[in-house]
């Protein structure tokens, strides 16, 4: 063969698809996760096989094939044919009280005021020196005879050291004798939007909603060691649930500056969306600080503070407002439209005026902060859902949301619609407040609480939460709790109030896309997506296969959030 004919040859071989595919460079990556059955929970819900990862970013979702072909990376991941989904998000929570009641008295599932008592007890000798004496989580509702206990063994214990017990959804409390005098409460102690038990002419110490305020508002603030145990140890355990966003409704500017501090220095890497406390001391300590930025001329900090708008960084955005209409059903602070079904005489109260929820609204709607309002009872939803209405006039994108929208009169529903309204809701509340719920509110009333699919047709979308530390940190039980309507026992079997169960699908993208969503944070997390954070968790069960009775024994495997491995 000639020589001519030998580089025509070659040059024919040079240029041909097989020689430009084998002299391709593959594109260099951090993470290769492949081999796995990807829940993208993208618009059509795609199903993949792999992804590619760069920095903290997904920067290709596929076939394995393709991605291991034109991908490679210093760490692969071979998830061996196991469920992958974004990682969950919870839309209702409370991330810093979580952590601070990591370290409390713990009085989660007591039988009785005795065993509460007794933890107690357990608590103020493994912690002599601390000034007061602090826990959470009793329920009367679990008490023979559900009666509310009263602070007469606490004095006796604890006569010289302040005490207090929050019930278990924080809107109720015990104090002894010793944290209500140092909070200046007796017997002729008066507020709005509270109530102060009163017997034989004493307060037994039973403070209900506003009226709990006065003693926690008195006790000193915590430190910053404090505040780096209580939430690396919070964010441990909820990226163990495979949590890697989480809404944390309703927080003092200095809590939050001590997030934003934590994260900065790369000891806390929680994303986080934060919701302000609607008090005049949140407000107060925001201005102040904005002021501060621009007497001392610091550009930063000015841009943190601008118009006292949102506050955004890669972990934490604050955008929310957290208002409170009315109390809990299970401390019958909710406010109804009629009275209680176990309580004639008694339909609970708003724990502020309408016209404080009309300002508020006022000086919001033209700002790009999102309102967020506690409401249980369907009067406090009505009110709520009046004042929306008033200021969003019609279909928006504000995101204004409810949150709990848990007893909702059968004529409001379609407001939520009309006004582009979210309800935010946590599916383990239903399962939890199923035992006593109907006692409350009557065999007609109940049928138009916890009505998850109701609510989710209005706007056709549905963020979901636990509202942790009333509930338990687990997404699993989220997920089990919506589309079974049944609690971790299994119980009820066809589970309560079943037609309004979501499906599965729903289920999931409540607790990914649509909670990103419902916190303005769809176009950086709640799936996986090219463009978006590599925040995603593996489980040892298919959540959208797996038989329903199966499902609360889902185990988390591993959780990646920014593309490193949290857990």
């Amino acid at each position: 063969m000639s020589k001519q004919r030998l580089r025509i040859y070659a040059a024919i071989l040079a240029f041909s698809p097989l020689a430009l595919f084998s002299c391709r460079q593959k594109q260099k990556v951090d993470l290769i996760v492949h081999n796995a059955v990807v829940y993208t929970v993208d618009s059509t819900f795609t199903i993949a096989e792999a992804f590619a990862v760069s920095g903290s970013n997904i920067v290709a979702v596929g076939k394995s094939a393709d991605i291991l072909d034109n991908y490679e990376a210093k760490e692969i991941e071979n998830i061996n044919g196991q469920p992958v989904y974004p990682g969950f998000i919870d839309a209702h929570a409370h991330f810093v009280g979580y952590g601070r009641s990591l370290f409390e008295v713990g009085l989660y599932e007591c039988k009785d005021w005795a065993e509460a008592v007794r933890k107690v007890q357990e608590f103020a000798k493994q912690h002599p020196n601390e000034p007061w004496i602090r826990g959470r989580g009793w329920d009367q509702n679990l008490f023979p005879g559900k009666q509310y206990p009263t602070n007469k063994e606490l004095n006796e214990l604890f006569p010289d050291r302040p005490v207090l017990l929050q019930r278990i959804d924080g809107h109720a409390a015990i104090a002894n004798e010793k944290a209500l005098a140092m909070a200046g409460i007796t017997n002729k102690t008066s507020l709005a939007g509270g109530s102060i038990e009163i017997d034989k002419g004493q307060p037994t110490g039973l403070l209900i909603d506003n009226a709990v305020d006065l003693v926690t508002n008195i006790i000193p603030i915590a430190g910053r060691a404090e505040y780096e145990k209580w939430l690396t140890k919070a964010q441990a355990n909820c990226f163990a649930q495979g949590l890697t966003t989480i809404a944390d409704c309703g927080l003092p500017w200095h809590d939050v500056t001590m997030i934003d501090s934590l994260q900065r220095e790369g000891k806390l890497s929680m994303r986080l969306y934060v919701m302000l406390s609607d008090d005049t001391s949140t407000w107060k300590t925001y201005s102040s600080a904005r002021e501060k930025a621009f007497a001392n001329n610091d550009a930063d900090a000015q841009k943190h503070y601008v118009g006292n708008g949102p506050y955004k960084t890669d972990l934490l955005f604050v955008k929310g407002v957290k208002a409170y209409a009315d109390g809990a059903l299970g401390s019958r602070g909710a406010c109804l439209l009629k009275h209680y079904a176990d309580k004639p005489g008694w339909g609970g109260f708003l724990l502020s005026s309408r016209a404080h929820f009309d300002s508020l609204a006022a000086m919001l709607i033209n700002t790009d902060m999102q309102l967020c309002t506690h409401a249980i009872g369907d009067s406090g939803n009505r009110v709520i859902l009046d004042v929306y209405a008033k200021h969003l006039g019609n279909k928006n994108d504000k995101r204004w949301r409810i949150e709990h929208a848990q007893v909702v009169d059968p004529a409001d529903f379609v407001r939520f619609g009309q006004y582009s309204i979210v309800p935010s809701v946590q599916p383990t509340h239903a399962t939890s407040d199923m035992y006593w719920a109907g006692d409350r509110l009557g065999p007609e009333r109940i049928k138009s609480a916890y009505a998850y699919k109701q609510l989710l047709q209005q706007n056709g979308w549905l963020p979901l939460g636990t509202d942790f530390p009333v509930e338990d940190i687990s997404a699993i039980k989220t997920f089990y709790a919506a589309v079974a309507r049944m609690d971790a026992k299994g119980y009820p079997t066809g589970g309560f109030q079943p037609e309004n169960a979501l499906t599965r699908e729903q289920a999931l993208r409540g607790m990914t896309i649509w909670a990103a969503k419902a916190c303005f944070l769809e176009n950086e997390v709640g799936s996986i997506e090219v463009g978006k954070k590599a925040d995603f968790v593996i489980l040892d069960r298919d959540l959208m296969k797996e038989e329903i009775g199966s499902l609360p024994r889902t185990k988390v495997v591993r959780t990646f959030g920014g593309g490193k491995k949290v857990h």
